[in-house]
């Protein structure tokens, strides 16, 4: 990637919030022209049961490549079904980055804990009988802010697949809390998630063509606990 030189014009103070604010920003758009090597795959989600499958495996081969891709940054597979017609991907608009502060703190660039972008995204369709699944793997990176420290986080993410019109409808749709390691020493780590079980029936032609799966983080879903079953009554 080609970055323009910047010429020096003194030493001006800034705040230290904008400096920190400033510095973040360097650290993300450089993580965005970075082909994401080494790091992929170094987190698992509990939602991601076959992690050892192979279009798990073809997706973190993807982003850590770098290979060419679609336009729009999505990355198409070539099976096991090429043929089907396969709804676009898209990040949905509001949703591709997760800023996450320090507890009780107010929101600014010092109290940033972390702060979570989605890269790149790819799919695979087919079709069984009259069902469709769709598989998807999202590639994003975790950044750690001021009030960031080594360790463990989670990244709360949503997909939905929703057939577009005059009134939305969706047809499927799931939270994920995607756990991130972020080792000592580093400031930023990739991390994927997939899904491969996005099943639903066969819709007709026409209104496969307005299907659309999104993705994007849910910042909803930082202060809801996740739910705990309920233990059963016990008969009298």
């Amino acid at each position: 990637m080609k970055t323009g030189r910047r010429r020096h014009l003194g030493r001006a103070k800034r705040p230290r919030g904008a400096a920190l604010a400033a510095a973040l920003a360097v650290v993300l758009a450089a993580s965005g022209c970075s082909s994401f090597e080494g790091a992929i795959g170094s987190s698992s989600s509990p939602a991601d049961s076959s992690s050892g499958s192979s279009f798990t495996q073809r997706v973190k081969g993807w982003f850590s490549s770098g290979s060419s891709q679609p336009a729009g940054g999505q990355k198409v597979a070539g099976g096991p079904n090429p043929d089907v017609d396969c709804p676009n991907v898209d990040v949905r608009s509001g949703a591709s980055t997760l800023a996450v502060n320090a507890p009780g703190a107010e929101p600014n660039a010092t109290n940033l804990r972390f702060q979570a972008s989605i890269a790149q995204t790819a799919r695979e369709c087919a079709v069984l009988g009259a069902t469709m699944t769709i598989k998807v793997g999202i590639q994003g990176r975790v950044i750690l802010g001021p009030a960031g420290a080594p360790g463990q986080v989670e990244v709360p993410m949503r997909l939905a697949l929703v057939r577009e019109g005059i009134e939305p409808r969706t047809v499927w749709t799931k939270l994920y809390r995607v756990p991130v390691m972020v080792p000592p020493g580093q400031s930023n780590v990739p991390f994927v998630q997939v899904e491969e079980d996005m099943t639903f029936p066969v819709p007709k032609t026409a209104d496969l063509e307005a299907y659309v799966v999104y993705v994007g983080f849910d910042s909803n879903a930082l202060s809801a606990a996740p739910e705990r079953k309920r233990p059963a009554k016990k008969a009298k």
